[in-house]
């Protein structure tokens, strides 16, 4: 019989993703995980290391889109909940490609909401103990003014971004699933992650990295955008917690309380990277170099989690100098491998 119990994580190589397959494959033994990944740049086999040898994880590589093979996986493993992690997510490669962006964030969400409709309504149980769980941006929300203001699961969404747009767009298409097939959904819309494993495009790992090789960074405009960060396995906890006691056919946004400003947060990894290489403090400041402002880029993101703490009792657990530090040290360690 298929059930929760029995997890697809799509996506689950990339670095939020499998930050959540080690968590539930480590916390949970005698649940099946499998996980289905294309592998493409920011997918990396080396981020499911700590898990490969335990006996509930599969690993597959392959296509979202693929909703043959998706299909397949359904069956054989007798899926009955699916996290949906799977995504394009780079805005700058979104302004660029936004068709990418389109096939494997609208086109791959649809194709595994189909194929699970499909299965699950062919069961004799049918929705019964079933899931599908997707992950999205606070950034399907648009933009909040500096001087104050949250994002609720209750704004409207204002997408700014080919990225967003498309995430927007997958979001509206798990909701109408759940409308109109009944389909047990439910959506989260998190903040900025960071943490071990991200992808060096990212801002933190790539001026981590900028910093110690001496590289100017690169900073939007005046560095006055505003983003909300969250550590990566506060994140992956949050997500237990909503894929076993959330309620169906609801939205629960994910953040950190945790605001800061472009130019102030990279002055803080400036700090840190000096501190832990030894450099006299301010050694790096220079390496700032302000350059024009992207296309499309929202001033400012803040997530009011407050439902999630209410309803589930969830907390972040770690204040952002920790995460930082740990962070910085991750990074540090893998650039001197």
């Amino acid at each position: 019989m298929a059930d929760k119990h029995n997890i697809l994580i799509t996506g689950g190589a990339g670095f939020i993703g499998s930050h959540v397959v080690k968590h539930f494959v480590e916390k949970y033994p005698i649940y099946k995980i499998v996980v289905l990944d294309k592998l493409t740049y920011a997918g990396n086999l080396d981020n499911l290391r700590d898990v490969e040898s335990c006996p509930n994880y599969t690993f597959v590589k392959g296509d979202i889109c693929d909703i043959k093979l998706v299909s397949a996986l359904l069956e054989e493993h007798q899926i009955g909940g699916i996290i949906h992690l799977a995504a394009e997510s780079h805005v700058d490669r979104s302004i660029s490609n936004p068709f990418e962006f389109a096939q494997t964030n609208v086109i791959g969400t649809l194709s595994l909401l189909q194929a699970a409709r499909c299965y699950w309504e062919s069961l004799p149980e049918k929705y019964e103990n079933k899931l599908f769980y997707h992950i999205s941006t606070d950034e399907v929300y648009g933009a909040l003014p500096l001087d104050g203001g949250m994002f609720r699961e209750d704004t409207p969404y204002a997408p700014h971004s080919p990225y967003s747009a498309s995430k927007a767009s997958s979001d509206h298409f798990v909701r109408a699933f759940h409308d109109t097939y009944g389909m047990p959904t439910v959506i989260s819309n998190c903040s900025n992650n960071y943490g071990p494993k991200q992808y060096p495009e990212k801002l933190i790992p790539l001026f981590i990295k900028n910093i110690c090789e001496g590289k100017p960074l690169p900073v939007y405009g005046k560095g006055e955008n505003v983003r909300d960060w969250l550590y990566v396995c506060d994140h992956a906890r949050a997500i237990d917690l909503i894929f076993h006691d959330g309620k169906a056919g609801d939205t629960y946004n994910i953040g950190g309380n945790n605001e800061w400003t472009n130019i102030d947060l990279i002055k803080v990894l400036i700090k840190e990277v000096d501190s832990q290489l030894g450099n006299e403090e301010g050694h790096s400041l220079p390496l700032i170099t302000y350059v024009t402002d992207r296309a499309g880029h929202d001033l400012r993101y803040a997530i009011d989690s407050s439902k999630l703490q209410r309803e589930l009792g969830w907390q972040p657990s770690l204040q952002f100098e920790e995460g930082i530090k740990l962070t910085v040290a991750w990074y540090l360690n893998e650039y001197r491998r």
